[in-house]
């Protein structure tokens, strides 16, 4: 029997996407996606990332799998190194969606999050926080999830991106 898909994901994109890099590996999002669906019901997957006009074909793919992409400006920081917080543009679209969704899938491992966790679960809306890993997640973040918690890294099998060879 197919899953409703009436929950919606939010994905803090960099947080995941540089969580699994640091883990030696990348997430092939195609999958993912699929994981979403088939797993949590996931109907609509909101993708919050930074905008770099370099990084369009990426977004391409990312919306031809199914997520809808909400940008941000970056800002670049010392060094050269950019900075594109969606903190608060996450929390923002949970909320305006609240009553789209029958439950929600908080994707990151920001203790910054920790609060709409905690209010989510408290209006039992929250079907878990999907984490990078264990030792890569806040301690408050997994506090205010509880059992409501998984880490992608365990998922490394199914979900890693692996190159095609040609022929």
């Amino acid at each position: 029997m197919k899953k409703p898909q009436d929950n919606y994901a939010f994905l803090d994109g960099q947080n995941l996407n540089l969580s699994t890099q640091a883990m030696g590996w990348r997430l092939d999002w195609k999958r993912f996606r699929v994981y979403l669906r088939e797993k949590y019901g996931v109907g609509k997957a909101y993708y919050f990332v930074g905008y770099v006009p370099e990084n369009t074909d990426l977004y391409n793919s990312l919306q031809s799998y199914g997520y809808s992409l909400i940008f941000k400006p970056v800002s670049v920081r010392k060094g050269g190194k950019l900075k594109g917080n969606c903190d608060a543009e996450l929390v923002l679209q949970a909320m305006i969606d609240f009553s789209a969704y029958q439950k929600a899938i908080i994707v990151t491992s920001d203790g910054d999050f920790a609060c709409l966790v905690t209010y989510l679960q408290k209006m039992g809306k929250l079907e878990c926080v999907l984490a990078s890993s264990w030792g890569g997640c806040s301690h408050l973040l997994k506090r205010a999830a509880g059992q409501r918690i998984a880490f992608v890294d365990n998922l490394r099998g199914k979900l890693e991106y692996k190159k095609k060879s040609t022929p």
